[in-house]
């Protein structure tokens, strides 16, 4: 069958972590989940402490290039029935698409930093590529969504979820507890060596219309470390769907600053939420949605 064009809404905002100097979150949502114009959502959270004092910086230059590089990925998948091409566009969303990712935001870091090198008129030594890129650091989920196919990557800390047509909510790229258990307070970056490697992927073709996901929600680790109990992302986020199916898209958008100012108290911590929510019905044409949270380089 044809898969048809469905239209999202899309919910998103950032809050800055109370007492926090900078909010070191970015994110970026963008297009209308057609084949040929992806829907893109992203979040990325810069690590914030001393050791990283360029990591808002960071973050937006993940989100940027995740944009780029999952729109670019999404029109290539479009409309792609065939299994052999299902095949190799997994393979190349497991393999390949994490490299150029992180190579893609290095080169952003390394260019930021040639074009504003502080040791220049301190007489310090030139730092190594690796210490440059910690200056940066940064985690990052991003998702793609077109017709038929649902892709997500994450690297580091925050959540995705997944709440599928029948009301079921999935968190795909969870880590395993025994991989929570050896980072302790620690999380993955795109600064780290061979970060390619660290990076997970969500693959999830929708063969039938009326399976695909009626909500898809990222949020930095702000939110998940709020709740007291493992599992009240989780409940967050049904609890969310279920206010949607009630209040309306609206209604939840007008709500959704005080709930993740409420979060951040808890965690103290930056908190950002994106999400895209289905029109229950496929609709003739797709609304393009686009919003980007601005702040000051």
């Amino acid at each position: 069958m044809t898969a048809l064009a469905r239209r999202w809404d899309i919910l998103a905002e950032s809050i800055q972590g109370f007492g926090k100097r900078q909010n070191q979150d970015w994110y970026a949502c963008t297009g209308s989940g057609s084949g040929a114009d992806p829907l893109v959502l992203a979040v990325a959270d810069g690590h914030g402490s001393a050791a990283y004092p360029r990591s808002a910086l960071g973050a937006r230059f993940a989100v940027d290039r995740f944009v780029v590089l999952a729109a670019e990925f999404g029109r290539a998948a479009g409309g792609c029935r065939e299994p052999g091409r299902l095949t190799r566009l997994m393979n190349h969303a497991r393999n390949d698409f994490p490299r150029a990712l992180v190579q893609a935001w290095r080169e952003e870091a390394l260019g930021h930093w040639s074009r504003h090198r502080p040791v220049a008129d301190l007489g310090l030594p030139e730092p190594g590529p690796d210490e440059k890129l910690k200056l940066y650091g940064t985690t990052l989920i991003g998702a793609v969504v077109l017709p038929g196919l649902l892709t997500a990557w994450q690297i580091g800390d925050g959540d995705l979820a997944v709440v599928g047509h029948d009301g079921s909510v999935g968190r795909p790229l969870a880590p395993a507890e025994d991989d929570l258990a050896d980072l302790g307070d620690e999380t993955e970056s795109l600064c780290g060596p061979q970060a390619w490697r660290a990076v997970r992927t969500h693959w999830a073709p929708v063969f039938e219309e009326a399976r695909v996901p009626r909500l898809v929600v990222l949020s930095t680790d702000g939110l998940s470390k709020s709740f007291a109990r493992g599992d009240g992302f989780t409940e967050f986020v049904g609890d969310l769907d279920g206010r949607l199916a009630t209040e309306g898209v609206e209604g939840v958008r007008t709500a959704l600053p005080d709930w993740l100012r409420h979060a951040s108290r808890h965690s103290g911590d930056d908190t950002t939420l994106a999400a895209a929510l289905l029109h229950p019905y496929a609709a003739d044409t797709a609304t393009d949605t686009r919003t980007e949270r601005k702040t000051e380089k």
